[in-house]
C-alpha cells in the first residue's frame, strides 16, 4: 500500500499508509534506521461499546494544509457517529511527532469517546529485544533499545497525560498484544513488555450532545532517556497546539520564499508544484542524503527498499531545489558525494543516508569477464547539478574545495572511462538498472557532466583541463550521432552494445532518449532528435482511459500479468514529464507551449489528493504503483513548471529566443 503525507525534520520522518495508519519511523537518519518497519501503528476508537479501528469502514480524507507540512486529514464513521479531525506534524525543530485531534458528534447526544494509539516498534529495524514500560517519571510508555528511545503520550483537552496504557508483547502464545486487550475499551495496564514488544496509550474525551472534543498525541526521538524526557517537558510547556503552530507558520514562510511567475498555469498545476516542494524536503536527511524514496512496501518485492541516495535522483532533486531557491540542502547534498566517491572517482549504485556503501544487485562479474558494477548518468550528473547550483549562487568558496575533491576526480573519470576508438563512454548499466552497455541517456547525461567539468575548470583558470573536458564532450556528441543512430528506423537508439564492427543497436523506443534533448547534448531542432522524441510520443503513449507515458515499450516493472497486452508499461510521472520538458523546451509560440499543458495536468489527475507523486500507477485504474512519494517524481514536476513559467514570460512578450538552459548558458537549437 503507497504511503502518504510524510512529516519530518530532516532528522525524523513519520509515513502513513492510505488507511491512516503509520508505517514508517526512520529516526536518527531519513531513510535508515525503520522503527516502525512497515507494521501498523494502529489508531482506534471506542464509542458507546463499540470499537472500531481506523481502516477501510471509515471515510477518510489525507490532505495537507496548504503550502505547509501539516496535515489536515479527516475521519468520518457513521456506525460511530463521529467525525474527526487531524492535524499533525514532525516539529520542524525537536524531534517531537505531535498529532492535534478533534472530534465531532453526529449523533447529537453526550457521549464519552475513547481513543486508542497503538506502538508496534521494530527498533534498529528488528523486532528482537525490544523493551516497553510505563515511566511515571514522565507518565508516558518509553520504548527502548541500545541508543534509539522514544516516549509517546497522549491527554484529552482536560488531562495532561494518557488516561490508560498497557504494554504487550506480540505473536507469544499466552500474552495478549495490548491492541487487542484495548478492543473491549479498557487497558489492563500491563507496566512493562519486553522481546516483541508493542504498546498502548488512551485518552478518554467527553463530548456534549452535537459537541466538539480535543485531544493530542505525541511522540518524542532521542538517543537516551534524558533526550526524551527532556523533549516531553517541552511539550508539557509549549502544548502540543503552540509546537503545530509554529511549524505550520515556519513551512509557510518556507514555501513562500520566492515570488514566481507561473504564466498561465492552472492553480492545480501551481498547488502540486508547491506541495512537491514540501514534499521533497521531508525525504531529505538534515546531513545531505538525498533519498529517492522511503516507503517500505517496496522491501516484499524484492527484500530491498529505495531509501537509498542514487547520485541521479539526487542530482535532479538537487537542481530542482536551486532552481526554485533553495540551495541549503543542496550544500550538504554535494558534499555527500564528495565525500561517497570512490578512490576511482565515480559512484557506486547507492548508498545509505549515513554515506556507507548500500546494497548493490550490480554484479562485479559479467558473462566471466570483470566490469565496474556502476550507472555513470550517476556520477556525470552530479556534476551537471553542481553546475546549476553555482550559476544560483556564485558562491565560489562553496565550489573551491569540491573542485578538486569532486569536479575533477569526477570528470577525470569521466574522460578515462571511454572507449578508445568510437570515444563513447565505456559500458555501464542503465539509468533503469537493468542492461550493461552504452545507453543513449548515460552519454547525455557524460556530455553535460563534461560541460559542467570545463565551466568550472575555466572559472579556476584551469585551461587544459577545461579543453579536454569540451573536447572530449564534442568527441562524444559526434560519436552519439555516428553510431547510436539507427538510420532504418529514422531515431536514435536506446542503447549500443559493442561488436568489432561498432555497436550492436537495441531497437526498443525508450523515454529516456529524450534526454538527448533535454540534457542538451544534441540541438533540439535536429530532425533526428524531432523524429526521435515523436517517435517516443507515438510508441509509448497509453491508449487506455489513464493515459500518461511507459519508461518503455514491454516494460514488466510492477505490470499486473493481466494488463492489456498493447499497453507498453505503467505510465511513469517522469517519462510523462520528461515529453513536457521537451515540448517546452522546442517552444517557439505560447501555443506550442500549451502542448505540454495535458501531461502536467495528466500528473495533477493522477497525483494522491495531499498532492503526492508515486513512481508510477496502474495503466487501467490510475492508482499508485511502486513507491510513493517518488523524490524522482516531485523534483521532475518542479523543474517542468519553472521551465514552464520561464518560457511562458519570453513567448508571450513575443520573444523566440532560445530557451534558457538550466546552467544558465542558451540551449542550442
Amino acid at each position: 500500500m503507497p504511503k502518504d503525507i510524510p512529516v519530518g525534520n530532516g532528522n525524523l520522518l513519520l509515513s502513513f499508509d492510505l488507511q491512516y495508519r503509520i508505517r514508517d519511523i526512520y529516526f536518527p537518519w531519513i531513510g535508515q534506521e525503520n522503527h516502525a518497519g512497515g507494521h501498523e501503528f494502529r489508531f482506534g476508537v471506542w464509542a458507546d461499546g463499540l470499537f472500531s479501528w481506523i481502516g477501510p469502514e471509515w471515510e477518510i480524507d489525507l490532505r495537507y494544509r496548504d503550502d505547509s507540512l501539516v496535515t489536515n486529514v479527516r475521519l468520518r464513521s457513521e456506525a460511530l457517529g463521529l467525525e474527526i479531525r487531524c492535524q499533525y506534524a514532525v516539529d520542524v525543530n525537536l524531534n517531537i511527532y505531535v498529532r492535534l485531534i478533534e472530534l465531532t458528534d453526529l449523533q447529537r447526544r453526550e457521549r464519552d469517546i475513547r481513543l486508542f494509539f497503538n506502538h508496534d516498534f521494530r527498533l534498529y529495524g528488528s523486532e528482537v529485544g525490544d523493551t516497553a514500560y510505563f515511566d511515571p517519571r514522565t507518565r508516558s510508555i518509553i520504548h527502548y533499545k541500545i541508543n534509539r528511545y522514544f516516549l509517546v503520550n497522549c491527554r484529552s483537552d482536560r488531562g495532561s497525560a494518557a488516561d490508560a496504557f498497557s504494554c504487550g508483547t506480540r505473536t507469544i502464545p499466552g500474552r495478549q498484544a495490548s491492541w487487542k486487550d484495548a478492543e473491549d475499551g479498557e487497558l489492563i495496564g500491563s507496566p512493562i513488555a519486553w522481546g516483541y514488544a508493542e504498546s498502548t496509550v488512551a485518552a478518554h474525551v467527553h463530548l456534549a450532545a452535537a459537541g466538539k472534543g480535543h485531544a493530542a498525541y505525541w511522540l518524542a526521538a532521542g538517543l537516551r532517556y534524558a533526550e526524551v524526557a527532556g523533549l516531553n517537558e517541552v511539550i508539557a510547556q509549549k502544548t502540543p497546539a503552540a509546537l503545530v503552530e509554529r511549524t505550520s507558520d515556519y513551512w509557510k514562510v518556507w514555501a513562500r520564499r520566492e515570488t514566481r511567475s507561473f504564466g498561465d498555469l492552472p492553480k492545480a498545476v501551481t498547488d502540486i508544484f508547491n506541495r512537491s516542494l514540501l514534499v521533497l524536503r521531508t525525504q531529505i536527511d538534515n546531513r545531505g542524503a538525498i533519498i529517492a524514496a522511503n516507503d517500505s512496501d517496496i522491501i516484499r518485492f524484492g527484500g530491498d527498499t529505495y531509501s537509498y541516495v542514487w547520485g541521479r535522483d539526487g542530482a535532479f532533486v538537487a537542481a530542482a531545489l536551486q532552481e526554485a531557491g533553495y540551495s541549503a540542502p543542496c550544500r550538504n547534498f554535494f558534499q555527500f558525494c564528495s565525500d561517497a566517491l570512490s578512490e576511482g572517482g565515480y559512484l557506486f549504485q547507492h548508498y545509505n543516508p549515513d554515506g556507507s556503501l548500500a546494497s548493490n544487485w550490480h554484479p562485479w562479474l559479467l558473462n566471466g569477464k570483470p566490469v565496474l558494477p556502476i550507472q555513470e548518468d550517476s556520477t556525470a550528473l552530479v556534476l551537471w547539478a553542481l553546475w546549476i547550483h553555482y550559476q544560483g549562487e556564485r558562491d565560489l568558496e562553496f565550489i573551491r574545495p569540491l573542485y578538486e575533491s569532486l569536479v575533477l576526480r569526477a570528470a577525470d573519470f569521466l574522460l578515462a572511462h571511454r572507449d578508445p576508438e568510437t570515444l563513447l563512454p565505456l559500458p555501464s548499466y542503465d539509468l533503469w538498472e537493468e542492461r550493461y552497455g552504452v545507453h543513449a541517456y548515460t552519454v547525455a547525461a557524460v556530455i553535460a557532466g563534461l560541460r559542467g567539468a570545463a565551466k568550472f575548470a575555466r572559472l579556476f583558470s584551469d585551461a587544459s583541463r577545461a579543453r579536454s573536458y569540451e573536447a572530449a564532450a564534442h568527441q562524444m556528441v559526434q560519436a552519439v550521432e555516428h553510431h547510436l543512430y539507427h538510420p532504418a528506423l529514422r531515431r536514435y537508439a536506446r542503447s549500443g552494445y559493442r561488436t568489432a564492427r561498432g555497436y550492436e543497436l537495441d531497437e526498443v523506443i525508450d523515454v529516456s532518449l529524450l534526454g538527448l534533448a533535454t540534457l542538451e547534448a544534441l540541438p533540439l531542432r535536429d530532425p533526428r532528435i524531432m523524429q526521435t522524441a515523436a517517435a517516443v510520443e507515438r510508441e509509448l503513449s497509453l491508449r487506455t482511459s489513464i493515459g500518461g507515458l511507459a519508461r518503455y515499450q514491454g516494460d514488466r516493472y510492477q505490470r499486473d500479468e493481466d494488463c492489456l497486452e498493447d499497453v507498453p508499461g505503467n505510465p511513469w510521472f517522469i517519462g510523462t514529464l520528461w515529453l513536457a520538458e521537451y515540448i517546452i523546451a522546442r517552444s517557439d509560440s505560447v501555443e506550442e507551449l500549451h502542448g505540454c499543458l495535458p501531461h502536467l495536468e495528466w500528473c495533477v489527475r493522477n497525483a494522491l489528493p495531499s498532492g503526492v507523486l508515486a513512481e508510477q500507477v496502474h495503466p487501467v485504474s490510475g492508482s499508485p504503483l511502486s513507491v510513493s512519494p517518488l523524490t524522482w517524481s516531485h523534483s521532475a514536476f518542479v523543474r517542468v513548471v519553472l521551465q514552464y513559467g520561464e518560457r511562458y514570460a519570453v513567448l508571450s512578450n513575443g520573444d523566440t529566443a532560445p530557451v534558457r538552459s538550466a546552467g544558465g548558458a542558451a540551449a542550442i537549437r
